[in-house]
């Protein structure tokens, strides 16, 4: 019995002693110009050219922007020590993205840029809940995966909001309404204080 004790102490002792150090990083990726995607920078904006989508058949939008967040992961093991490298990044992907022809205007593409923006928002949200997270070597891959299915829900819920709200853009009242808060939330956000290009 007391060999039993004295090995469980140990193995309680080594798993407390494991160390779980977690590095998240804004990634700012740099394609070449003829990629399908474009990577969320601050001081670059859409414009009608990056719409190369089909625009299929009619509805209610004038235009649709697709757009998401993503991350890589790389993780690495050091006797008890557990390193793990987090790489997050915002996109917009050209051939899922339309315009109507004949319908492009500054109006309706500021409305387009801002559901990439919310987009951007949603991204800093999911960095913020990971820098909180409580990681463990054997949870993390669990608490990654909760925590990034959650942001993207939280996504879903933000761009139905918007389109929502403004009726895809048509109440321009309520337009100038999130495109003040959308600004608003934009100068707040300090995602890293470093910034990579890969």
């Amino acid at each position: 019995m007391k060999y039993l004790f004295l090995i469980l102490f140990n193995i309680i002792a080594l798993t407390s002693l494991a160390q779980v150090n977690v590095s998240i990083n804004w990634v700012q990726r740099m394609p070449s110009p003829d990629n399908d995607t474009i990577y969320y920078q601050p001081d670059k904006k859409l414009v009608w050219q990056n719409f190369k989508g089909d625009a299929g058949k009619p509805s209610i939008a004038l235009a649709v922007t697709s757009s998401g967040l993503g991350y890589n992961a790389l993780v690495k093991y050091h006797g008890a020590q557990t390193n793990i490298t987090m790489n997050v990044y915002c996109y917009f992907n050209k051939q899922n993205s339309w315009v109507r022809k004949g319908r492009e205007s500054d109006y309706a593409l500021t409305h387009e840029q801002h559901h990439f923006d919310v987009t951007y928002i949603a991204t800093n949200l999911f960095i913020q809940k990971l820098r909180a997270a409580n990681f463990t070597r054997s949870n993390y891959n669990s608490v990654i995966d909760r925590i990034y299915k959650e942001s993207c829900d939280e996504l879903e819920r933000m761009q139905n909001a918007y389109d929502g709200q403004t009726k895809n853009g048509q109440l321009k009242d309520r337009q100038y309404e999130w495109n003040a808060k959308i600004d608003e939330q934009l100068n707040g956000l300090q995602i890293n204080n470093r910034f990579s290009s890969l």
